[in-house]
C-alpha cells in the first residue's frame, strides 16, 4: 500500500507484539481494518518524510508528516533510548502523527537496553470528563516498563478510560455485551447496566464513576494530553493542529543507581506481589505485565488464535490489494 519495507516491518513487529502477548484488542485482528481504511482515504501517509524540528542533547520535536505512530514510534523511542545512553534522560515529543498501537511496545523497547521506558499518545476524543455532557479529551493511553533479573519485567500499559477504545470496537463486532461503567450515553451520564453496544455513546474516563475515582482518570487523561499534545506544540486533543502526538521517554538506570541494585529491587518487589497470598475467591495475584509475559510464551509455543472471521476478513482483503493469499482456508 505504498509503504517501504522498513516501515512495513516495524509495523508488523508493533502489531505482532500486541499479538503475541494477548493484547488483541490492538493486534492484527483489531487494527488492520482501521489502519488500511485510514491510507485509503489519504488520512494516513503510508510514506511519511517524518523530521526531527527541534532538537537538544536530550530531547526531540519530530514532525511525523501524517504517519503512523507504528513506524515513526520506535524510531521515536530508539531516539530516546539514544539521547538518554549520553544524558541519563531521553524525551522524544512527536506531532502531526497517527495511531501508534500498544503503548507498552515502545516502552517495553526500552528495557531491552536496561532502561526505564514510557511511551503514551493522545487517542481521539472519545472521553467525558467526569460530570461532562460530552467528550473532551481522549483515551490517552500510557505504557511504562521497567527490568528486572529473573521475573517478568513490570511492563504497565492502559488507557485513561475505563476500558480501551479498541475493546468497544472488538465487542460490536462480536456481538457481546459491554460490561456497567464502561460507557456512557451521549450526554454523558454513565450506563450501569451491562447491554449490547449502542449506536452513541461516550467512553468513561478510568473510574467510570465520580464515586470511585473517576476525576482521577480523566485528570490523568488530560496530564497525557499535556505532555504529549500541548509539549509538542499540537494543542490539546479537542482543538489539535496536527494530527495525534506522542511522548516517549527513556531513563538510564545507572545515571541514578546502580544497575544491579535496581534489578535486584524489582526482582524482589515483583516477586512479593507475584507469592502474595491472594484474597479469598481469587487464584493469584498479578501485577502489570505478568500475564501478558505468559501468554508470549505460550503463543510463541502454540501459536497465536485468530478468530475465524479474521482470517475471513484477510481472505477477502488481500485480492482486493493484489496481494497472494498465503493463508490456509478454515
Amino acid at each position: 500500500m505504498g509503504s517501504p519495507f522498513e516501515d512495513a516491518v516495524r509495523c508488523a513487529n508493533t502489531l505482532l507484539y500486541a499479538d503475541i502477548r494477548g493484547i488483541d484488542s490492538h493486534g492484527v485482528s483489531n487494527m488492520m481494518r482501521f489502519y488500511i481504511d485510514g491510507i485509503q482515504s489519504g488520512g494516513i501517509n503510508p510514506a511519511p518524510s517524518w523530521t526531527i524540528v527541534r532538537d537538544s542533547e536530550a530531547t526531540a520535536t519530530i514532525d511525523c508528516d501524517r504517519g503512523l505512530g507504528l513506524t515513526i514510534g520506535p524510531i521515536a523511542m530508539d531516539l530516546a533510548i539514544e539521547k538518554a545512553q549520553k544524558c541519563g534522560i531521553g524525551s522524544v515529543v512527536a506531532t502531526n502523527g497517527r495511531h501508534f498501537g500498544a503503548a507498552a511496545f515502545h516502552a517495553h523497547r526500552a528495557v531491552e537496553h536496561d532502561m526505564i521506558g514510557i511511551a503514551m499518545t493522545v487517542g481521539g476524543l472519545q472521553v467525558a470528563p467526569t460530570f461532562a455532557s460530552k467528550a473532551l479529551v481522549g483515551l490517552n493511553p500510557l505504557g511504562v516498563a521497567a527490568p528486572s533479573n529473573k521475573e517478568a519485567p513490570f511492563v504497565f500499559d492502559a488507557s485513561m478510560s475505563s476500558v480501551a477504545g479498541n475493546k468497544i470496537r472488538l465487542a460490536r463486532r462480536l456481538g457481546v455485551n459491554v460490561l456497567p461503567g464502561w460507557i456512557g450515553t451521549a450526554d454523558g451520564v454513565p450506563i450501569m447496566e451491562e447491554q449490547p453496544v449502542p449506536d452513541d455513546f461516550v467512553m468513561l474516563p478510568t473510574g467510570g464513576t465520580r464515586e470511585i475515582g473517576s476525576h482521577k482518570g480523566y485528570s490523568l487523561a488530560m496530564m497525557v494530553d499535556i505532555l504529549s499534545g500541548v509539549l509538542s506544540g499540537s494543542g490539546p486533543g479537542f482543538a489539535t493542529r496536527q494530527g495525534v502526538s506522542h511522548h516517549f521517554l527513556a531513563y538510564r538506570v545507572d545515571a541514578f543507581t546502580e544497575l544491579d541494585v535496581f534489578k535486584n529491587d524489582m526482582d524482589s518487589y515483583l516477586e512479593t506481589i507475584r507469592t502474595c497470598p491472594p484474597a479469598p475467591g481469587n487464584d493469584r495475584v498479578l501485577y502489570a505485565g505478568l500475564q501478558a509475559h505468559e501468554t508470549e510464551i505460550k503463543r510463541r509455543s502454540e501459536g497465536i488464535p485468530y478468530h475465524p472471521e479474521v482470517i475471513e476478513w484477510f481472505h477477502g482483503l488481500l485480492p482486493e490489494l493484489g496481494i497472494p493469499d498465503p493463508l490456509p482456508v478454515l
